[in-house]
């Protein structure tokens, strides 16, 4: 009661906006100290935030009832994350690991009736290992990151526009009608993420570690992609109800995994297929090639089991790049021709299969009224838009005989425009153009640049026909890697400095 007592009024918004100013410190500022004491502040003010903000929900229900019970728990999980700490101060190429293998996970909590699915391992990973930074940083242990070479360099504007856009965040939270969501997107991605980025950012990517990396989310993918399997033999769903009852009405059978969302399941999938992809056309040992062609068979039943078209989608426009990278434009614009007569005729001989007997509308579950109703509340504020986190609270008032559940337009730009309004889609824009310059720019001799590279410009497309941006971790995953491999110093990377048959050395040394 106390704490909800304290943060009454104006106080939760002040708070949500001290918190992204706490985390743009750490991802901008180069003093060390202070990068640690802004991520300690961060890492205190979040849960302090989030628990004020359910403190009379059901969910903490259990804490009423039993607080020392409550207490015991939370002094087990500070332990916990002093361990977890402990081990990545000694060993710090763990935490490259950990995040991979936390990332898919979310964990259904169930209290009071209500369930939430939240990314609990992958929060653990992000505490423990900022609290490594944040003693390392504070005793004068920690190494320097690389920073950027000079105020133009696209990974700078990168950083600072993750940044602002983060403060911009809060601050248009401030007048958003649904200020509780816009709390919780800050608490449970935001911040976390922006600190992962951080600590991703720090690691040094050497050829090991991207290929350990690379061989965890292959194998992780493949379990997954099991599970869907005996999902689809045995017709029963995991973790999603409401995938329960539109299977029960479709033709067709839907598997998500150990994922909430099919979408999501193939969207994780798509981009694993894409980094495999990668090792598949630079390595040339041929059990990785062969290795290699196992996995991607494996992945691509499970995609399909999705029926996901925009993870499928996605994985077009990833692999086209990754082929134009790898050859030359050309056989990649004529691959990319033949797949698309391949659809159109499997479209045309079987129009149900894709479900475009039921028209545009039906075939994509939506997405045109809901990016046409995006765009009618963009035009009615353009400059400033609703505030973070309200396009379901507006959608709904402005559409009263639409009945759907929804927390997007399930195309971020709409999203974006409509919540943020002009403001925010100049900086989302400007974000995403930071970012696909600073991935792809002399990315061509390096295999895990392309693959980082061709991986986000494949999630940039599924975003624009399903939700998740910012608030997905793979996102800032990407962005993190990507950007620490791009400001490695050129004589570590491959580049101009280097012969070109070293440079093919080092490709090998990173894939095969």
């Amino acid at each position: 009661m106390l704490i909800y007592g304290a943060l009454g009024g104006p106080l939760p918004k002040l708070g949500v906006l001290a918190a992204a100013v706490l985390a743009a410190v750490v991802m901008l500022h180069r003093d060390m100290r202070v990068q640690a004491l802004a991520m300690l502040g961060a890492l205190v003010l979040a849960p302090v935030l989030l628990l004020a903000d359910i403190w009379h929900s059901p969910q903490l229900g259990i804490v009423h009832r039993h607080p020392l019970v409550a207490v015991a728990g939370a002094l087990i999980a500070i332990v916990a994350v002093a361990a977890g700490a402990w081990v990545v101060s000694k060993r710090p190429a763990i935490l490259a690991g950990a995040v991979i293998v936390a990332l898919p996970f979310r964990i259904p909590i169930s209290a009071g009736g209500v369930t939430s699915n939240l990314l609990v391992p992958l929060y653990f990973v992000v505490a423990a290992g900022s609290l490594s930074f944040i003693v390392d940083a504070l005793r004068g242990r920690a190494s320097p990151r690389p920073n950027p070479p000079g105020d133009g360099s696209p990974a700078l504007w990168l950083e600072r526009l993750l940044a602002g856009y983060i403060v911009l965040y809060a601050l248009q939270a401030t007048y958003s009608p649904k200020f509780t969501t816009a709390l919780q997107q800050m608490v449970f991605f935001y911040v976390p993420f922006a600190l992962a980025y951080f600590l991703l950012r720090r690691l040094d990517w050497t050829p090991r570690l991207i290929r350990t990396c690379v061989v965890l989310l292959a194998g992780l993918a493949v379990l997954f992609a099991l599970v869907g399997f005996v999902e689809y033999d045995t017709k029963t769903i995991f973790l999603n109800p409401k995938l329960v009852a539109s299977n029960a009405v479709h033709t067709y059978f839907t598997v998500n995994s150990v994922f909430l969302d099919p979408n999501i399941f193939g969207r994780f999938l798509a981009l694993v297929m894409i980094l495999v992809a990668a090792v598949l056309l630079y390595a040339r040992r041929q059990r990785t090639q062969v290795a290699s062609i196992a996995v991607l068979a494996i992945l691509w039943g499970a995609l399909v089991l999705t029926v996901s078209r925009s993870s499928i989608g996605a994985l077009l426009v990833g692999l086209g790049a990754l082929g134009a990278i790898r050859w030359n434009v050309g056989r990649a614009v004529f691959a990319a021709a033949g797949v698309v007569a391949l659809a159109v005729a499997a479209i045309a001989l079987s129009p149900t299969t894709f479900g475009l007997n039921q028209g545009l509308n039906g075939a994509s579950s939506g997405r045109p009224g809901l990016v046409s109703g995006g765009l009618d509340l963009f035009g009615d504020r353009p400059i400033w838009g609703y505030g973070s986190g309200s396009f379901e609270t507006e959608y709904s008032a402005h559409n009263h005989h639409i009945g759907q559940t929804l927390s997007a337009s399930h195309t971020i730009p709409i999203t974006v425009a409509a919540e943020q309004g002009l403001i925010g889609e100049l900086v989302y824009v400007a974000l995403v153009l930071a970012a696909l310059v600073t991935l792809f720019r002399r990315c061509g001799r390096e295999p895990a640049r392309v693959a980082i590279a061709c991986a986000f410009l494949a999630l940039v497309f599924h975003t624009m026909l399903y939700a998740d941006f910012l608030e997905d971790p793979i996102t800032w995953t990407l962005l993190g890697i990507g950007v620490a491999l791009a400001l490695r110093p050129p004589g570590e990377s491959g580049g101009p400095g280097k012969e070109l048959a070293a440079g093919d050395r080092e490709l090998q040394q990173q894939l095969a």
